[in-house]
């Protein structure tokens, strides 16, 4: 009888345990569909396509009939200085478009999916490139742009010194050409300095940031045994399964706790639970904690608001080390973004924080598709000596490609000259003093815009209720300015703008902001708020769901007639 109270006591004792947890859990999750995967998904899958006509398309705020009437106008303007200056570019992406899926969906996903057939039609996005210099790129109709896209943040030092990383790596390395499974010499150099930059043991290399990633969590998964990976509510981390849980992924992420960044709830979960391998920290997210990577696709309205703390976000840092340190967790700061961007030794060295392991791809390439993960000597190994058949397999037929390494090695040995170094002297004091003119100019004409900067990674902020902040992106380009395809959520200059160049690339967004403001498009009625705007996307939704239907058209996304796959 003794027995069997003890356990109905200990099973009693492990189930509230389990509750206990399960609850800490939920707490440390973030309130936002970011934070649920599962509700997040399900959400996705009820959403159904709707269009506005182009009625609406011009007056989805109620504005009144002369402000409608001149953004009907602007607009006009808008679409004849595209198909004047953009012809070539234009027709060779909608050639190229049916065959390349790339291209259909950062054409789809460019605005609000709302408005995106008029603006597919009439504001075709630039795709073709065909030259770089200094700090501007050339397209196929011979627009010269200055260039804000820093090629997803390859480019940190201009694109002149990544074609010499390229060309005189591959010199370096010509005799050999592309022979795989073997290693150039040079290897040995890059690995050398890799250590001494990440201040860890061991390196390895992978064809992309997103298989370093991958690679990150499998060994800290394999020496631990444990099976759960952290990551925090928004944090992009490549496109592999465990790391994007939610919408974007056809399959649930069963072994990922998605928590929130810089939150106690957070540390408390893992200073209690015992089956948390490792966590995860993308850098980048310092600017905008708890969102996702911001797009204009989702400018509904104004509730865009990245901002950086350093200070608050370095105590953060510090914090999830020393709980990492304690509870045996690998801590892996996932730097494929921002790698070499803040300081030459990356986040480490800019927060003043350690990781058990490092990943890199992008820029250390020397132009190059590379991932490189550097750790501690007990976290790289790949196999048990006590059991030889116990091993972590990590295999890639282009690892450390002849080429790749030639311009790596160039990379890394221009980082050490004094030329590049000195780019990186009052590196921060110069960006922000960049971004606190900039402001200021935009604050003294009134303009409902603003930057964010991490360094020279910047997002435009919008001040007031809008429905057509994402219009931006095309008043910009009509300036002059070449973006990415997610538009003003992401402006990445390269660190060797200098002075004169950044002058020029302000007075842009500030005659940009202008036009937009001239033609109505930032039009205020003081019952327009943030929250108005997601009740009123809301009803439309609601209404899509039920209907089917596009809002202020007869038309449907499955109708041949619509347009809709223009």
């Amino acid at each position: 009888m003794l027995l069997w109270y003890l356990a109905g006591t200990l099973v009693t004792l492990f189930a509230l345990r389990s509750l206990w947890l399960r609850l800490l859990l939920s707490r440390a999750k973030h309130p936002s569909l970011g934070g649920h995967a599962r509700i997040a998904r399900l959400v996705a899958r009820l959403v159904r396509y709707y269009e506005y006509d182009e009625t609406r398309f011009f007056n989805a705020d109620d504005a009144p009939a002369q402000v409608t009437a001149a953004r009907r106008a602007a607009f006009t303007r808008l679409a004849q200085l595209y198909a004047q200056r953009f012809p070539k570019g234009t027709a060779l992406t909608r050639e190229m478009a049916p065959s390349v899926s790339d291209l259909q969906f950062t054409m789809r996903y460019r605005v609000p999916f709302q408005f995106g057939r008029m603006v597919r039609q009439y504001l075709p996005g630039g795709t073709f490139l065909e030259s770089s210099s200094g700090v501007t790129v050339a397209d196929v109709d011979g627009n010269r742009l200055y260039d804000v896209s820093g090629s997803y943040g390859v480019n940190l030092f201009g694109y002149d010194f990544y074609k010499e990383c390229i060309e005189r790596g591959a010199e370096k390395v010509r005799a050999l050409g592309p022979v795989l499974g073997a290693y150039h010499p040079l290897v040995a150099d890059n690995v050398r300095r890799l250590r001494e930059i990440s201040g860890l043991d061991e390196v390895s290399f992978h064809m992309s940031g997103t298989e370093a990633v991958m690679q990150a969590v499998r060994l800290a998964r394999y020496h631990t045994r444990r099976r759960y990976l952290v990551r925090f509510c928004g944090a992009y981390h490549g496109w592999w399964g465990d790391v994007q849980p939610g919408v974007g992924n056809p399959l649930p992420a069963d072994a990922t706790y998605t928590l929130k960044d810089m939150d106690a709830a957070s540390l408390r979960v893992l200073r209690t639970r015992r089956d948390i391998a490792c966590v995860l920290v993308n850098p980048v997210q310092a600017m905008h904690p708890n969102a996702s990577a911001p797009a204009d696709s989702g400018l509904i309205d104004s509730r865009r608001n990245a901002h950086f703390d350093r200070t608050a976000y370095t105590a953060w840092l510090k914090e999830l080390r020393a709980v990492c340190s304690v509870r045996g967790i690998v801590l892996i700061f996932d730097e494929v973004f921002v790698g070499f961007r803040l300081a030459p030794g990356g986040a480490q060295e800019y927060f003043g924080v350690r990781a058990d392991l490092v990943t890199y791809g992008k820029s250390l390439g020397g132009g190059l598709p590379v991932g490189v993960v550097c750790g501690r000597r007990d976290l790289m190994k790949r196999y048990d000596e006590a059991h030889p058949v116990d091993v972590c397999l990590a295999r890639g037929t282009f690892n450390a490609h002849p080429y790749v390494m030639g311009a790596m090695h160039e990379f890394l040995t221009r980082l050490e000259s004094e030329p590049i170094r000195t780019l990186y002297r009052d590196l921060d004091a110069v960006w922000e003093r960049r971004a606190t003119d900039l402001n200021a100019r935009l604050q003294a004409a009134e303009l409902p815009v603003q930057v964010a900067a991490l360094s020279s990674i910047w997002t435009l902020n919008y001040l007031n209720a809008s429905r057509y902040n994402w219009m931006s992106q095309y008043y910009l380009r009509a300036q002059g300015l070449s973006l990415s395809w997610i538009g003003t959520a992401r402006l990445i200059f390269s660190l060797n703008y200098s002075d004169a160049d950044f002058a020029a690339v302000a007075d842009r967004v500030l005659s940009a902001a202008e036009a937009m403001r001239r033609d109505g498009w930032w039009w205020q009625n003081p019952a327009l708020t943030n929250k108005a705007i997601r009740r009123r996307v809301l009803r439309e939704l609601l209404q899509a769901w039920w209907t089917t239907s596009s809002i202020g058209s007869t038309s449907s996304p499955r109708s041949k007639a619509s347009g809709a796959r223009q």
